[in-house]
């Protein structure tokens, strides 16, 4: 009984809560990082339902208790772009400062530097350049995977696989595109058919990287 009391008087307050639109947005998934006015709301709210909960009672939880503070937006677009670079079993780069990154997505390739718009890009068979310097270039040739660029002029690559494109042996790439090109003309059924078309658009695009047209 006294439960469902407390509940009784605990769901007005909910209701008018929801009725702002700060506090509507601080406990909905669209205000996962608060603002100050949104904390004000949610501040009031607990205020209100610490004076009528039962003592055996918890405060609630708002989505923004899970989230990790945010970084401090630069005021100005840095110098340098700030490059994550994962790989499921490897990271190849975290936290290092570069002048830009080259970037095959699926739409095209493009080119990221400081103070790009923030994108999510997926990526396709093809070659991710790292420029660290004018005199220092990193390429990689990457199956498939993700690239996100934030506000903040930090870039995360999530590669499914990502090899070195020196270390790609050319002998073996054109082999490996006349294998599966054979395999596409006796393709039995659809999944032959779409196996052979994965092999030939990764090993295409790897000959591709090794400046093989």
């Amino acid at each position: 009984m006294a439960l469902r009391r407390a509940m009784a008087q605990i769901v007005p307050l909910v209701g008018a809560a929801a009725s702002t639109t700060g506090a509507s947005r601080a406990f909905g998934t669209s205000g996962l990082r608060a603002s100050d006015a949104q904390k004000e709301s949610i501040a009031s709210f607990m205020k209100d339902f610490a004076s009528v909960k039962p003592s055996t009672m918890d405060d609630p939880s708002t989505p923004s208790d899970f989230m990790r503070t945010l970084k401090e937006m630069p005021t100005s677009i840095p110098d340098k772009l700030t490059l994550n670079f994962y790989m499921p079993h490897d990271v190849e780069f975290a936290g290092v400062e570069v002048e830009q990154v080259q970037i095959p997505a699926t739409t095209g390739d493009f080119g990221v530097l400081p103070g790009h718009v923030p994108t999510v890009a997926q990526m396709r068979p093809g070659v991710v350049a790292v420029t660290k310097s004018s005199s220092e270039v990193h390429k990689y040739f990457v199956s498939s995977g993700f690239a996100f660029i934030h506000a903040d002029s930090t870039t995360d690559i999530m590669a499914v696989e990502a090899v070195p494109v020196d270390q790609l042996n050319a002998e073996v790439v054109k082999k490996g595109l006349a294998d599966y090109q054979a395999k596409l003309s006796n393709a039995k059924d659809d999944y032959e058919r779409a196996s052979a078309q994965i092999g030939i658009e990764v090993c295409s695009a790897m000959n591709h990287a090794l400046g093989n047209v």
